[in-house]
């Protein structure tokens, strides 16, 4: 319908030009507006039905491929110009740039693709400054605009966040086997530096299970906590010092990415080994075992548990034990069904310390078999910069531990952080993060404390709570300080069984069934590394578990990179659109020619594959057209569209390639390669082999160049 458009144009450009609207002048007016829209209108169709007239090779595959078709094609290009010449584009090389230059970008690109001093530009140098200690300390940003209403929200998220960890840190202490009063002054001292340098508003920071056991299992290998508590104790702030030096230097040299090798599926498989681990580990205290295994594996525990069946089983420590799992199972019930009663499963386990210890303290179940917590020591602790390891044996192991349990700590923190940090629609910075949770751990290795990152279950309150700012953290930290200094005695009496109940019921949100599911429908291989993680976990132990979750994912990553998926284009019928065959079905192959597009840098590692593949395609290509009796191959086309980066080995590789294919009096064309892959083969001086003419802007045109040759050599 273009040519009535046009010519209505040409009629109101007449009348303008007359500046009349005089009907005597209508017809003449009609006849030159709409005489030359019409003559368009036809030579639009003609052109039209040539286009669908030229070669079905070049059109939608190629059959139908006859002499009479490419002779119109060719003579319809000499006289309009050819589709590949049309547009006057060719594949560009881009200006060379010299070592510094490429080095700065690659730098630039890898530690600093955030651009931090791009808010420092143009600023005076007091301004700068200010910047400067806002971006080490965020508290200066957030606390400037910080009001009564914010203020408000934080206070209640802190409260409640504060009934749930104070019971926690005591159970988590006695996994990572420390005295009670260590896991509550962990939930005291890294919040209050988090607050200063932390970026989340959500993250809620003190010990975690996962952690809990992990320094627990590993400091057990090394030093017996009931023959030797002290040395214990030391390794863990040694280990606690190391795990924060770790993380700091990895946010300070800005090397996060480092920690993207524990993939997501592997953190799901080891969460869920590790929740199996931790709530067998409470079989103790939720049965009043008196002997039990230092083994994590589920074998020996289950040995250990059955073993003491006869004799070792307390009937009253089991009643009190699943009386208050069921309370707090139908409390985490009733938070999950209406969200706004989130404070009862926050508050639940402070209630179950509460009732049980004054039942323990009233009947004087102590006497009869029921284990308790026994004296919590009141008040701060001491200073513990002296107790670290800087010299001995124990300095490698402490550094050995704190790296590993640095690692994953890190890790959890910040899948937390920008879990949370997406569903309010804020971004956190990473690096800032780690700086910030080094930095925490460090002063909490100085004060008595052991290693602290933000845990999903505690963060998840602290959101659903209402908090605003990271001063919730700063009220959690004030709760717990005065639970040190006036309650503490009154946990004399608490239950082991009790302490149990609330962290088995705590790990239960650790098994993350939907994910696991959800990477079985998708990834076959992902899976793999989730359930290999999930298993050594559970029946060898924590480091073993996480050693296969970064193996598997590893081996991931290796096949990926030495084996890149390949295909076999066709033409998307009355398109210029070449797509996989494979995906797509109603694809033709185009007769004479082999399409393959890789779909990966080349490199050394798969150079050699990509050429054998690439030849393995050309021979069932070949022999699928024997047996059809189809047009023998003359051109070889190879899309690099997806190919970001090429090295030495391979452009050896492609030289071999052009070779073999020389050999068979096949040609050789490449279609849309990248500016990175284009630059390194002018500079290797491939295309003085190849030729400028067998390098094309897309697919499409490289059919559309090539085509018309096949006829001349039929």
């Amino acid at each position: 319908m273009t040519w009535l458009y046009r010519g209505k144009e040409n009629i109101d450009f007449i009348e303008r030009f007359h500046g009349t609207d005089d009907a005597d002048l209508f017809p003449l007016c009609f006849c030159i507006a709409w005489i030359p829209a019409v003559l368009h209108a036809y030579l639009v169709v003609s052109s039209d039905k040539k286009q669908r007239q030229m070669p079905r090779a070049v059109a939608d595959g190629g059959e139908g491929l006859d002499a009479d078709s490419i002779a119109s094609q060719r003579s319809m290009d000499n006289a309009n110009g050819d589709v590949h010449q049309q547009h006057g584009y060719k594949v560009g090389s881009p200006p060379k740039k010299n070592l510094l230059t490429e080095l700065a970008g690659a730098v630039k690109e890898t530690f600093f693709s955030d651009e931090p001093m791009r808010r420092y530009k143009d600023q005076p140098r007091s301004r700068k400054a200010w910047l400067a200690v806002q971006h080490v300390f965020p508290v200066f940003d957030w606390g400037s605009h910080y009001t009564l209403a914010k203020f408000k929200g934080d206070l209640i998220a802190g409260l409640t966040l504060a009934s749930l960890v104070i019971p926690q840190d005591i159970g988590y202490a006695k996994l990572a086997n420390l005295p009670p009063e260590i896991g509550l002054h962990s939930s005291f001292v890294p919040p209050l530096v988090y607050a200063l340098m932390g970026t989340s508003r959500e993250l809620a920071m003190g010990p975690v299970a996962v952690i809990s056991l992990l320094l627990g299992t590993l400091l057990l290998e090394e030093i017996d906590p009931k023959k030797n508590p002290l040395d214990y104790r030391r390794l863990a702030f040694t280990a606690t010092f190391f795990a924060g030096v770790t993380q700091a230097a990895l946010g300070f040299c800005r090397l996060g990415f480092v920690v993207e090798f524990l993939s997501h599926a592997a953190i799901v498989g080891f969460m869920a080994g590790a929740a199996v681990t931790i709530g067998l580990q409470q079989l103790k205290g939720f049965l009043g075992i008196a002997k039990f295994t230092k083994k994590t594996d589920i074998v020996s525990v289950m040995k250990s548990v059955w073993g003491n069946v006869h004799h070792g089983w307390n009937w009253q420590t089991i009643l009190i034990g699943a009386s208050f799992l069921a309370f707090l199972l139908v409390a985490k019930y009733i938070g999950k069904k209406n969200k706004k009663l989130f404070w009862v499963p926050a508050i639940a386990p402070l209630i179950s310390v509460i009732i049980s210890t004054l039942f323990v303290y009233i009947t004087r179940a102590d006497k009869h078999g029921v284990a308790i917590v026994k004296n919590v020591k009141k008040g701060i602790n001491p200073p513990s910069a002296n107790l670290i390891f800087f010299t001995g044996p124990y300095l490698l192991k402490g550094f050995k531990i704190g790296v590993v349990a640095g690692m994953i700590s890190l890790t959890e923190a910040l899948a937390v952080g920008r879990t949370f940090a997406g569903l309010n629609d804020y971004q956190i910075d990473g690096n800032k993060e780690m700086l910030a949770l080094g930095t925490m751990n460090v002063v909490g290795s100085m004060t008595s404390c052991y290693i602290a990152t933000g845990g999903f279950a505690r963060s998840a309150v602290n959101c659903m709570a209402g908090c605003k700012t990271p001063m919730s953290n700063v009220v959690m930290s004030t709760v717990v300080l005065l639970a040190l200094q006036w309650i503490t005695p009154l946990f004399k009496y608490t239950p082991n069984a009790t302490i149990s109940s609330i962290i088995i019921s705590a790990v239960l949100g650790l098994f993350d069934y939907e994910s696991a599911y959800l990477i079985w429908k998708v990834d076959k291989l992902d899976f793999m590394a989730c359930l290999g993680a999930f298993l050594g976990v559970i029946f060898s132990s924590v480091e073993y578990g996480l050693l296969i979750a970064v193996a598997i994912s590893l081996i991931k990553v290796l096949l990926h990179v030495t084996r890149p998926r390949t295909a076999l284009l066709g033409n998307l019928p009355r398109t210029i659109i070449y797509r996989n065959v494979e995906q797509y079905p109603e694809a033709t192959k185009v007769p004479g020619m082999l399409i393959v597009r890789v779909d990966s840098a080349i490199y050394f590692t798969n150079s050699n594959y990509v050429k054998e593949r690439i030849l393995r395609w050309l021979r069932d290509e070949e022999e699928h057209q024997k047996e059809q009796k189809l047009p023998k191959i003359e051109f070889l086309i190879v899309d690099l569209s997806p190919v970001n980066d090429i090295d030495t080995s391979g452009i050896h590789a492609f030289k071999e390639l052009l070779k073999t294919l020389e050999k068979r009096h096949i040609q050789l064309i490449f279609a849309n390669p990248g500016a990175a892959v284009i630059q390194k083969l002018r500079s290797a001086k491939f295309m003085e082999l190849i030729g400028d003419d067998k390098i094309c802007l897309t697919v499409g045109d490289a059919v559309k160049k090539f085509a018309p040759q096949l006829t001349e050599n039929v």
